[in-house]
């Protein structure tokens, strides 16, 4: 014990430093063991679309949105999600998944859901980004 005192105090940077990752590590490990939703990545989500009748929910900013978006997803941007909550009412017990540009937004994307009661929501991880670098299909429209 004595070693690991003096080791410490003669590396106190590294000693602060490991203190730092474990606390980031607990956080994130508390954070996403009470989320209520679960991320996936693109591969899985591909594979959800084809096996359920999977609702996808794009949260970016319409102008994003036309640019590319996978087929057949509603965009409703991120600020006005709680607002259309009413709108996405019937998927309310359909699996669905939650895309951006990043994979940021959709996590506040998807607390707003979960705690609206659906029951089956993922977020994408990596958003649109990672869809387009999987070299996954995409929708170009000039219209929302």
């Amino acid at each position: 014990m004595d070693q690991y005192i003096e080791f410490a105090t003669n590396h106190y940077l590294l000693a602060f430093s490991l203190v730092c990752v474990i606390f980031l590590l607990i956080q994130d490990l508390l954070a996403n063991s009470f989320n209520k939703y679960e991320s996936i990545s693109p591969l899985i989500a591909v594979t959800k679309m084809n096996s359920d009748d999977v609702v996808v929910l794009d949260v970016r900013e319409t102008n994003e949105f036309v640019k590319s978006h996978i087929e057949n997803a509603i965009n409703i941007p991120l600020g006005k999600v709680e607002e259309q909550l009413g709108s996405l009412e019937k998927h309310k017990n359909h699996p669905m998944i939650v895309t951006c540009q990043t994979g940021a937004r959709s996590v506040a994307a998807c607390k707003t859901l979960t705690k609206a009661g659906f029951e089956h929501v993922f977020n994408m991880t990596g958003g649109m980004q990672s869809w387009e670098d999987n070299k996954l299909p995409i929708k170009v429209s000039s219209k929302n």
